[in-house]
């Protein structure tokens, strides 16, 4: 592709780099992404490029680029995020970058926190004061009657305290609902169970679902257990945000409903694995061994992963994760597609985000190397672009 000497100099390119356009594809070697302003303008092999020489040239020489990458399970509600409104611009985007960017986070959905202190913040990234990730949240989830943790017990985890609505009914299930879609949230978050209350009824589910897709968003569901992800799949979730590697092996019954429904599953194996870090070998063992198995089944029986870690409950290097999604079967480019294409569909952004195609936004990540060589290279990201901008650079 040839853009005329005479444009103005709002264009870069990312030079010389192994280029997964998408997952289904075979990657560009010694290619070229050329970007103009926050979109890309043309993607290929480097031999076939041409572009102005004002653009500003990225050396990519040895790295590896993908479309940017999705976390569809965080939470911004460690102590570290109160008052998001006034947190100092330098300090902020070092904490962003600790969590997301330096990961390669371009798009993430926070499903549980204070909604008006996460819009805040939300609102402070995209009027370009701090560099950071686009964010999408449900705000505070639902929860059964009594399932709220104490303060003690929110302090000990680190964790800010903010009001979550209690339901216990459908009617109380669907009004909660709507008051947090009304006040603008992205998504519907419902918790199933609690060892201190009794668990929500499958109407419940539907109740809330159903003001959740009148307004086409999301529903997320916190299983406790198999039976909790049933009910809440009947109820009509999308999303199931964790495995339940505490109550044994998914049942084929289970698998047929998740399927038919066609909902989604966010892993979040190193949730459990770090949970049970004070426990016996034996133990962690078998925990880690069922949720192996219970990803392994989900992704045979052809159900659709989105990458989740459950950020904000564990430790912010995805590493493990990508390890544990290895050991259950999954290919580099699966998962790389649980990271791309899989939530950028599943979100309603499968037209300008999860690929490297013309016209799509920049949000790239460039990695230091191949990760279809090593896995773990997909945490070893150089450079983090948001709608064409650098929004974190590793350093030395």
């Amino acid at each position: 592709m040839t853009v005329s000497p005479n444009s103005p100099s709002d264009y870069s390119a990312l030079v010389g780099a192994t280029i997964y356009v998408s997952p289904a594809e075979e990657p560009i070697r010694d290619g070229v992404v050329l970007i103009q302003n926050e979109k890309i303008l043309a993607v290929g092999r480097r031999a076939q490029m041409q572009f102005p020489e004002t653009a500003q040239v990225l050396d990519c020489f040895g790295f590896t680029i993908t479309a940017g990458l999705w976390n569809s399970h965080v939470h911004f509600f460690e102590r570290k995020w109160a008052d998001a409104a006034t947190i100092p611009p330098p300090e902020l985007t070092r904490q962003l970058q600790a969590m997301l960017t330096r990961y390669g986070f371009t798009s993430v959905f926070d499903i549980g926190s204070s909604w008006e202190n996460t819009r805040r913040l939300r609102d402070r990234i995209d009027s370009g004061e701090v560099p950071g990730p686009k964010i999408r949240s449900t705000g505070p989830g639902l929860v059964p009657l009594g399932a709220l943790p104490s303060d003690q017990v929110l302090g000990l985890m680190g964790l800010m305290k903010f009001p979550a609505p209690e339901v216990a009914d459908p009617a109380q299930a669907a009004t909660a609902a709507k008051t947090l879609l009304d006040e603008g949230v992205d998504g519907i978050k419902l918790f199933a169970s609690s060892p201190r209350s009794p668990s929500l009824s499958e109407s419940a589910f539907q109740a809330a679902a159903d003001e959740a897709h009148r307004a086409d968003k999301p529903v997320f569901v916190h299983p406790n257990t198999g039976a909790d992800v049933l009910t809440a799949v009947r109820g009509g979730v999308d999303i199931i945000a964790h495995t339940t590697p505490h109550t044994g092996p998914w049942e084929d019954t289970l698998l047929t409903a998740m399927k038919d429904r066609r909902v989604a599953l966010t892993p979040t194996l190193t949730l459990w694995k770090y949970y049970m870090r004070h426990d016996r070998l034996s133990a962690q063992e078998k925990v880690v061994d069922t949720e192996i198995g219970q990803l392994r089944a989900w992704f045979a029986a052809g159900g659709e992963v989105l990458f989740g870690t459950d950020l904000g409950a564990v430790e912010y290097d995805p590493t493990g994760e990508y390890i544990l999604m290895s050991e259950a079967g999954m290919t580099f480019r699966q998962i790389l597609a649980s990271l791309t294409t899989a939530p950028a569909r599943r979100f309603g952004d499968k037209d300008k985000l999860g690929r490297i195609a013309a016209g799509f936004q920049a949000d790239l990540t460039v990695f230091q190397q191949d990760p279809a060589a090593n896995i773990r290279a997909l945490a070893q990201v150089k450079y983090t672009l948001r709608a064409g901008k650098i929004i974190y650079r590793a350093t030395g």
